[in-house]
């Protein structure tokens, strides 16, 4: 007998169906319209698969709320000193200059990127703003130019590792893991340092507000060039110089332009992704609320059909029994 019953329910499971009912005539319509699809006859399947998304979407929709939170309270410390650095990478822009636009044979470029994801457009700006200085560099003068390049940050790295290749001499990764400080910039740029170069470019995202940036490039110059630019142009001529030799005095300031031009690109485009972040969470806190909302409403429809169904049969059946 157990083995028969086995049989006859192995039967009922496996067994086609032979009558397919249209969507229009099926009682979780909303379910169907919104992509949740029960078997047809299990009435209840459908509202714990809608049960199970309203919590994951919950869970989705606290998470993004938190890193909003977090990213906004970031940001206002890392604007403050993104503002309270500008006084001392603009008198080295005064004094040295900035000229993306020399035309040098040895070129390095620096792209800063971010570590973590979830940022809005942030690093894929970054990496447009890193492809076309390249191209505009590689067309200045008549001769042939050497291209080095250097990426600070793993998201920056996804994205040009392959179409740099050999040419990639250096991944810094962790660069604003515990923040961004002057001591910490001076220590990338000691890495900077290693690569032989005439010029220096550093691209980065300038912060303007929590949904605007803007991609940036800032030059540092070799001493050697310097050397050059001062006896082609004399600007360091209205400076009065202890020793006769100025050359280890633009080495050190052609190093400590460097570092400061690194300290501002790492505030700068720090504060960037976090106003990214914010934004970006901000919009999907909203949309998983929205998700929330339609999910509710196919939820409580499919309930109410439900619901209807059982009065119907109930009604029927007592409708026959008093015939």
């Amino acid at each position: 007998m157990r083995r028969a019953a086995s049989i006859a329910r192995q039967l009922r499971v496996s067994a086609p169906v032979q009558n397919i009912v249209p969507a229009e005539n099926f009682a979780l319509q909303g379910a169907v319209e919104e992509g949740f699809i029960a078997p047809f006859g299990v009435r209840h399947a459908s509202r714990q698969i809608l049960q199970q998304r309203m919590k994951s979407v919950k869970n989705i929709a606290k998470i993004t709320a938190a890193m909003k939170m977090v990213a906004a309270s970031r940001l206002r410390g890392a604007q403050a000193k993104a503002e309270a650095a500008a006084g001392i990478w603009q008198p080295m822009t005064k004094l040295l200059g900035d000229t993306p636009g020399v035309d040098v044979p040895n070129n390095l470029t620096v792209c800063i990127s971010s570590d973590r994801g979830l940022c809005g457009g942030v690093n894929t700006n970054a990496a447009k703003q890193f492809r076309a200085v390249n191209a505009v560099v590689e067309g200045l003068g008549e001769g042939e130019k050497e291209m080095k390049y250097i990426i600070i940050g793993d998201k920056g790295n996804a994205l040009l590792k392959k179409e740099l290749g050999a040419d990639l001499k250096t991944l810094i990764v962790d660069a604003t893991k515990s923040g961004v400080t002057f001591s910490g910039a001076s220590l990338v740029a000691d890495e900077l340092l290693k690569v032989e170069t005439d010029a220096t470019r550093i691209i980065f995202n300038k912060f303007k507000s929590a949904i605007s940036f803007i991609p940036t490039v800032s030059t540092t110059l070799s001493a050697e060039v310097l050397e050059k630019r001062a006896e082609a142009e004399g600007f360091m001529n209205d400076y009065e110089i202890e020793e006769e030799d100025r050359a280890p005095l633009l080495t050190d300031l052609a190093e400590f332009q460097l570092a400061t031009n690194l300290y501002i690109g790492l505030l700068e485009n720090y504060a960037s992704e976090l106003g990214s972040r914010m934004s970006a969470m901000d919009s999907s806190t909203k949309n998983a609320g929205e998700m929330l909302d339609k999910l509710t409403l196919t939820y409580n429809r499919s309930r109410q059909a439900a619901i209807t169904t059982e009065l119907i049969e109930i009604i029927s059946g007592a409708a026959a029994l008093e015939g």
